[in-house]
């Protein structure tokens, strides 16, 4: 267990500044933009804007470090377990606001609106992979190009 976890520590250190940065800026907007969504849509909020700092960034930015060398399935199922137990926390920890009976709860039940919401979510590793890697590469292969040819 040590030894992972020592690897897991070597693999975030390793990370370049430049995708770490990206990693952040993605996340933290994409964060805030959910949170807003929810809030908006009356489906679920952050008690506080902050928490996508805490949640976003400290939590599923070094996660999804962790799982981007994994094929899509075990990204999302890392993930999966990963988001189950932030959603867990949230509602049992008061952090989380769920509006009552909003569109979630009408179509799935109340019930399974945690889960809903984790096996959501767990798509955020994956996907966010996906984007940081893409805007990662289209912004800092430009600036190599760019830097190269002059």
């Amino acid at each position: 267990m040590k030894e992972i976890l020592l690897q897991n520590a070597r693999k975030l250190k390793q990370t370049s500044r430049t995708l770490l940065i990206t990693y952040v800026i993605v996340y933290f907007l994409w964060g805030l933009g959910m949170n807003e969504f929810g809030a908006t849509m009356e489906i679920a909020r952050f008690e506080n804007w902050w928490q996508v700092i805490s949640c976003y960034i400290l939590y599923m930015v070094p996660i999804s470090i962790l799982l981007k060398e994994y094929n899509f399935f075990n990204q999302y199922a890392y993930g999966l377990v990963a988001m189950g137990i932030l959603e867990f926390l949230g509602y049992w920890l008061q952090t989380s606001y769920v509006y009552p009976n909003n569109m979630l709860d009408q179509l799935f039940n109340p019930q399974n609106f945690s889960l809903g919401m984790a096996l959501f979510f767990a798509l955020y590793f994956p996907a966010g992979n996906w984007l940081v890697n893409k805007i990662h590469g289209l912004i800092f292969r430009r600036q190599k190009i760019t830097t190269s040819t002059t």
